[in-house]
Parts: structure tokens; sequence; C-alpha cells
């Protein structure tokens, strides 16, 4: 039988991944091109991968109409995922039939069935390759499955090959679960958390005093107020830190429930009440209104203050850091975007690890102990939400958060 066009491409594009691998490339870029390959030669709309770390799944890359999945966690437990993580196999599902909130943000793109395909390293089942469709019609089923069992075999000779992978997990020299990270005792983890918690409201405050001390003779009276007004709101702020930590600490549950807030209104306070470097570099491109976002407003500006002081961290002081928000039709999100030395492909699921720290590609160091992108993935997250980071086009990198859309019912756990 004759070779058809889009197969004879896709084994083009997958024929020249694997030169980029031999060549150095790393395994995330390569899953990233493969899923391209494959919508395109399925007809699909969109494809991701996504990797299984014990009861827990995670998009880790995607691409067409579910490229803003990527970050999403998933349960890993139901009897769909344990079907995927059986073995090698090709799954096909109508789309209501998988977990809540994916299938409602899936069925909100209009999309109608899926096909997922395990792939498995070293005996383990730890990622999948999944194809979404807005067609309810089956197209070609040996033609779609012989294309999903390989794109699941190359994902699988990526992990077996350790071509930077896995993401969240594996192999005893893994960044995420190797020696020294699984150890951690929970009082050290709680001690870490707290102190990098309470780290955010006593920057804002000692920026403000640095102002007031260096600089008190040149400002106005209303300058000097509005100081002494948010050092004063951030005082307030450490003691409800100090008072939700130690309610932790004893095993109480001090988390809200999720309601419905103006991300607009909450981001535009949260600027506001930044230090006064942080704002001078924040260049806000917010639209008029969004659709509400479903969560802890409160949470908003530890979020925020976190991802702008790390994109100041890695960016030249000249270079602007950018924040904007839209929506689609089921989420909410805003990005905080900075030209600084950029997230290399390879790091941008590792970063979320705690104690995970990158290097600058050569430069100095940073200060820090690697706990701000995990409790902001961790606050987002107890928020049905999900965060991811990408490369900017152009160098830097974007940080994305997403939120559910707070006029929308059902948004119940992934």
């Amino acid at each position: 039988m004759p070779v058809r066009p889009r197969s004879r491409a896709l084994v083009a594009g997958v024929t020249a991944m694997l030169e980029k691998i031999n060549s150095g490339g790393t395994g995330l870029t390569a899953i990233g091109q493969l899923l391209d390959d494959v919508q395109t030669a399925l007809g699909a709309v969109g494809a991701a991968a996504s990797e299984y770390v014990d009861t827990e799944g995670r998009v880790i890359a995607a691409t067409g109409i579910v490229a803003p999945f990527v970050g999403m966690r998933f349960d890993g437990s139901t009897n769909l995922s344990f079907a995927v993580k059986a073995g090698p196999g090709v799954h096909a599902y109508d789309v209501r039939e998988i977990q809540p909130m994916a299938s409602q943000h899936l069925m909100s793109f209009g999309v109608k069935r899926l096909l997922v395909a395990g792939a498995e390293a070293d005996g383990e089942v730890v990622c999948s390759v999944t194809t979404v469709f807005d067609d309810a019609q089956l197209g070609e089923p040996d033609e779609e499955s012989a294309i999903m069992r390989m794109a699941a075999a190359v994902v699988a000779h990526l992990y077996t090959d350790r071509v930077g992978l896995p993401v969240l997990g594996g192999g005893s020299d893994s960044p995420v679960r190797g020696p020294g990270r699984r150890d951690v005792s929970e009082r050290s983890l709680f001690v870490a958390m707290a102190s990098h918690e309470l780290r955010t409201p006593v920057t804002v405050i000692k920026g403000y005093a640095d102002t007031l001390t260096d600089h008190w003779d040149a400002l106005d009276t209303s300058s000097k107020l509005e100081a002494v007004r948010v050092m004063g709101q951030r005082a307030g702020e450490l003691a409800r830190l100090v008072d939700r930590l130690l309610t932790s600490a004893v095993g109480a549950d001090g988390d809200r429930e999720p309601a419905s807030f103006d991300l607009i209104a909450s981001l535009r306070a949260a600027t506001g009440e930044l230090p006064a470097n942080l704002r001078r570099r924040l260049a806000v491109a917010l639209p008029a209104d969004l659709p509400p976002a479903s969560g802890n407003r409160a949470d908003i500006q530890t979020v925020l203050t976190e991802l702008v002081i790390n994109a100041d961290k890695y960016s030249a002081s000249a270079e602007p850091i950018t924040l904007t928000a839209g929506s689609d039709g089921h989420t909410v999100y805003f990005r905080v975007s900075d030209r600084g030395i950029g997230v290399r492909p390879d790091e941008v699921e590792l970063a979320f690890a705690r104690y995970w720290q990158g290097d600058d590609h050569g430069a100095t160091r940073r200060p820090g102990v690697g706990l701000g992108l995990y409790l902001v993935r961790k606050t987002i997250e107890r928020q049905n939400g999900w965060v991811s980071l990408r490369p900017r086009d152009g160098g830097g990198t974007v940080a994305e958060v997403r939120l559910p859309r707070g006029d929308l019912s059902g948004s119940g756990e992934a």
C-alpha cells in the first residue's frame, strides 16, 4: 500500500527530530516537535504529552488548541488513567468520559473525542500521548492506531535514553526525586515554606523602609504617607501569614474555598503594592475587564509578587517585565513575561520542583532556596488552576497562571 503524504511527512518530521536528539537536543523540545507532527498527520486539533508520577499526572507539552493546558495537573489514579498506565496500546475516548474539569475545557473548544497511547520505559508507563479531535467520527482506525503507537514508542525512546527526561520523576539522578530530594523531612519542608512565604511581605516592608530612609528629604508628604500605609498593610499581612502557618503546623485545614473575584482589580491592587523598584520595571498591559476568576483573591498578591521577583532576578534591569491577562471559554489567565536569560525547554517543569534551582547559563548564580515557583504552583493548584513556564519568542521567559472562570459552574478538580 502506498505511503500517504501525511504519513510521509510524519516520518520525515520524526527522523529530523531524532537527528536533533542525536546531536544533543533536549527531550522536551523533541516531544513538542513530535506532537506538532502527529497532530498534522492525524488531522487532530491538538496534541499533548503527560507524565505520570505515582498517582499524579501533569501535562508537560501540548500543541494546537490544547497548548494552554501545559502545567495542568490531573488525577492519575482513575480507571481511565490506570488503563493507559497498564501498558502500551491505544485507547479511544469520548470527551465526556474523561475527568470533569479537563472534559469541560475540551468541550468548550469543540473537542469530541480523544486518542491516548502510553509510553513505556523500563517496564513502566511514564508518559502518555493524547490527540484530540473536533469530529466524533473515527478516521481510519488502523492508520490512527499505527501513528499513535509510533508516537508513544518515540517518546518511550526519549525517556529510556534520559535525554532531558523524565521531567517530574524517575531516574536516580533526577533533580526532582533523586537522593536528597525525597528524604526531606516534613519539619524541614514546613520551616522552608514558612520562611519563604514570610519573605514576600518582609521584602516589601524593607523596600519601603529603605526608600524612606534614603530619600526622606526628597519625598513629599503624600509619598511618605503612601509608604507608611503599605508598610502597615504588609505588617497586617505578616500577622495573617504567621497565623495561617501556625494553624497549618498543627494540622488544621486553613485553606479557604475558592470564590468568584475580579482578577483585573486584584492584579491592579497587587501591582500597586509591589516594592518601588519592581513597580518601575513592570509594564502593565491589562484589559479593561475579564470574566470573573474562581479562586482565592488574597493569594494573587503573593503569586504575582513571586513571579515578578523571579523575573527581576533573572533579567537585566534595563529590560521591562510585562504583565498581561486574558480569558478563553473556560479559564482566565495572567502572564508575567521578561527578556532575561530564558528558561531552557528541559527546565520548564523542573523549575517547579522544591529546592531546584537553575543556573544562569554561565553567569553568577542567584540567591534563593528554590521554593518560589514550587509554592506558586501549590497555591494555584489548591484553587483548581495551573501554572506553566515557557521560553519567550525572542528570548526570555513567560510565566502563565490560569484559573477557572468564576461565572461557570462545575469547576471540579481535574
